[in-house]
């Protein structure tokens, strides 16, 4: 590999920004992608990305070979809630870096969510230097506009691959009424998930975690799926 080429990649890799080495079979030419679009590959790169799964493919050029370099997978929670508890280690087993946000003192604490980092603050003063990008999940799952509301109208304005929010069908009409009012778009509004999950009749916690995950994993990888059924 060329080193102008590496120390791209290097620097890619350190502002979370995604890219793709192509390297063409036959005469061992290669270059960087930064993004999903390139004339010569298609809608290739952008799969290559999306599924975080480097190959050959057939192009106008002969055989190349896509090399993906994405962003770890990060989740950002906000509210340290029992579902929260549930959702951490499912998320961990699928290596998304994992942040829990919430400003309530008595549920943001150690005992409650060991060896994860834990920001007992607002969420309108950690977002903005967390950045919103594209390998980002948001779930906000307080059920307290105070905290859920700000921490939307954020990744609503974001590259998030994922937003969702906890709460039944009537709840988060209420919600987009807010969002709504303070200026968010209709468009905007849609890209959120509630009732949070995939439809798998969930019970309790740990069940809703756990539809939560799948249709997060269903969003980053292509897949439509059925919201769920949540009460209150």
């Amino acid at each position: 590999m060329d080193k102008a080429i590496a120390e791209r990649i290097i620097e890619a890799r350190a502002s979370r920004q995604p890219v793709a080495l192509v390297t063409v079979l036959a005469s061992g030419v290669q270059r960087l992608v930064a993004s999903g679009k390139d004339a010569g590959l298609g809608d290739a790169v952008s799969e290559a990305f999306r599924r975080d799964r480097s190959g050959t493919v057939e192009t106008a050029e002969g055989e190349v070979f896509i090399r993906v370099y994405n962003p770890p997978l990060r989740m950002l929670i906000i509210g340290a809630v029992h579902t929260a508890q549930f959702l951490l280690p499912l998320a961990r087993m699928l290596d998304y870096d994992i942040t829990i946000i919430d400003p309530r003192g008595a549920f943001a604490t150690d005992e409650r969510f060991p060896d994860v980092k834990l920001i007992a603050e607002w969420p309108d003063e950690v977002l903005p230097q967390l950045g919103l990008d594209a390998r980002t999940a948001m779930i906000a799952l307080t059920h307290d506009p105070k905290i859920d509301d700000v921490a939307l109208r954020l990744a609503l304005v974001s590259d998030c691959f994922y937003i969702g929010a906890l709460g039944s069908t009537r709840t988060h009409a209420k919600r987009l009424e807010r969002l709504k009012a303070g200026g968010i778009t209709d468009e905007a509004l849609a890209r959120i998930h509630a009732p949070i999950g995939i439809d798998i009749g969930a019970q309790g916690p740990a069940e809703i975690a756990l539809s939560i995950m799948s249709q997060v994993t269903s969003v980053l990888r292509g897949k439509r799926t059925s919201a769920s059924a949540q009460s209150a």
